[in-house]
């Protein structure tokens, strides 16, 4: 009964040595990214801007802890944002519009748990730290003849509006991924903004919402 056991206990052992799995490798894709602002608290000042489609470029690390489980911790860049046409009005024999785009570069922080529901394809639930390194406002008012930029002091198209936006856009996220038996695999996501991102000190609410679509390459592995 002892040998028994002990056969028993090496093999699961050696399954669950098996089972252990760590790869890691590049990722790019897609972004969609939306701003939702509440100015006033009320249905009046809440509005969505339209979607900045832009990019992301990063690496992941991956650690299946089994057959059906494993975490994931990724580390990406992405110029995130959104952006705002306000429909021209009449200006004599001119017709006057507004076209506002808000980009704030973000270091994203990615961390989720993963159920693999095949080897290959899997589903993940996790959170979205992003850390905001920049972030700029580009407005241009302009007619059918003539645009104008609106510059800051330094006479630059973009003005920096750093100190008004807060650093942290922590958003939580679910996602899909299919991978390849040679490493390439294709994902995608969406993470819900939570934090508020405005720092004006004027009671508004700013989120940031973005979906995303990608391909990478995963090394390692059994």
């Amino acid at each position: 009964m002892k040998k028994i056991l002990l056969i028993a206990s090496v093999a699961v052992m050696g399954m669950s040595v098996h089972a252990q799995e760590f790869r890691f490798g590049p990722k790019v894709g897609f972004a969609m990214s939306t701003l939702k602002i509440d100015e006033n608290q009320d249905d009046l000042g809440k509005r969505s801007m339209d979607p900045k489609y832009t990019f992301y470029v990063g690496g992941m690390a991956e650690y299946k802890i089994n057959d059906n489980f494993g975490f994931q911790g990724e580390i990406l860049y992405s110029p995130l944002g959104g952006k705002e046409k306000i429909d021209g009005i009449n200006a004599g024999v001119l017709f006057v519009g507004e076209q506002t785009k808000v980009n704030l570069g973000t270091v994203l922080v990615p961390i989720s748990a993963k159920y693999f529901i095949t080897e290959g394809f899997s589903v993940a639930a996790g959170a979205n730290f992003g850390i905001i390194l920049t972030a700029k406002q580009k407005t241009v008012i302009g007619s059918d003849f003539v645009s104008i930029d609106i510059e800051d002091e330094n006479g630059s198209g973009e003005v920096d509006i750093k100190k008004d936006i807060k650093k942290l856009n922590l958003a939580p996220f679910v996602g899909v991924e299919y991978m390849l038996e040679n490493g390439l695999f294709f994902d995608a996501r969406y993470s819900l903004g939570v934090s508020n991102l405005s720092n004006d000190g004027s009671g508004g609410k700013i989120t940031n919402s973005f979906a995303q679509v990608g391909v990478g390459f995963k090394f390692g592995g059994n």
